[in-house]
């Protein structure tokens, strides 16, 4: 890696969010807290049973909220290094929890979208929320029952940010990817996009994915991403 650094980019996915206490819920045989993934997190599902997937998001956001999960050291060594760096930082989560920004992260984007905001069908205008709602929650915007969804992004469905993403990732310097297998399409093919560019692309993982980056830490989220960031400001 160059010793000038001016531009990093990192990804975040689930295995950041592991050790504060969150369900990663993606389990064996394609199960999402017992329910196939068709049911509760595809445009197709929602159509056909919106109430089960209220409940299934509601469950989520409840488990987020609670008094058990809390930012980790990987977390809150992010918002520092963004603070700490003189040059140009964006942070990536393809998790739709709030740890990042509880953690004093401020230059992100949510590529999957967010589990405390909603969004109204009618007019795509997005609300914060912390509370359940269900198919009976009158949108905000347009007094209706019915007519809000989960501020996610479903399979079959496009991420959020794409455009200013690819920006950056074509202009960074650094990439690394933590917690995620990167084997999920766009986020798969982001570490090639760095390295086209001639970024120096680093994964922190908890274990061996086989990937081709130009550098491969394993461990404990909350161990190995305060080493890695501390030494980049050695």
């Amino acid at each position: 890696m160059s010793s000038t650094l001016n531009s990093v980019v990192v990804l975040t996915g689930a295995g950041i969010s592991a050790e504060s206490g969150l369900k990663t819920f993606r389990a064996a045989g394609g199960l999402w807290e017992n329910h196939p993934v068709e049911e509760v997190a595809t445009p197709e599902g929602f159509e056909r049973n919106p109430q089960l997937v209220y409940e299934f998001y509601n469950q989520r956001r409840r488990q987020l909220l609670s008094d058990e999960v809390k930012p980790n050291p990987a977390h809150t060594t992010l918002a520092k290094f963004e603070h700490d760096f003189h040059g140009s930082f964006l942070l990536v989560t393809q998790n739709v929890d709030n740890l990042h920004e509880r953690a004093g992260s401020q230059n992100l984007l949510h590529m999957h979208g967010e589990l405390l905001k909603m969004r109204c069908l009618n007019s795509q205008l997005v609300f914060d929320t912390s509370e359940d709602f269900t198919f009976d929650t009158h949108c905000r915007c347009c007094r209706s029952a019915g007519n809000l969804r989960p501020h996610i992004v479903w399979f079959r469905e496009m991420p959020f940010h794409m455009n200013k993403i690819n920006q950056a990732l074509e202009s960074c310097d650094l990439f690394v990817a933590i917690g995620t297998s990167g084997n999920v399409y766009p986020a798969s093919g982001f570490y090639q996009t760095a390295k086209i560019r001639k970024a120096y692309t680093v994964e922190l993982n908890l274990e061996n994915t086989g990937s081709g980056f130009d550098k491969r830490i394993y461990g404990k989220a909350s161990k190995i991403v305060p080493q890695y960031f501390e030494s980049l400001l050695v």
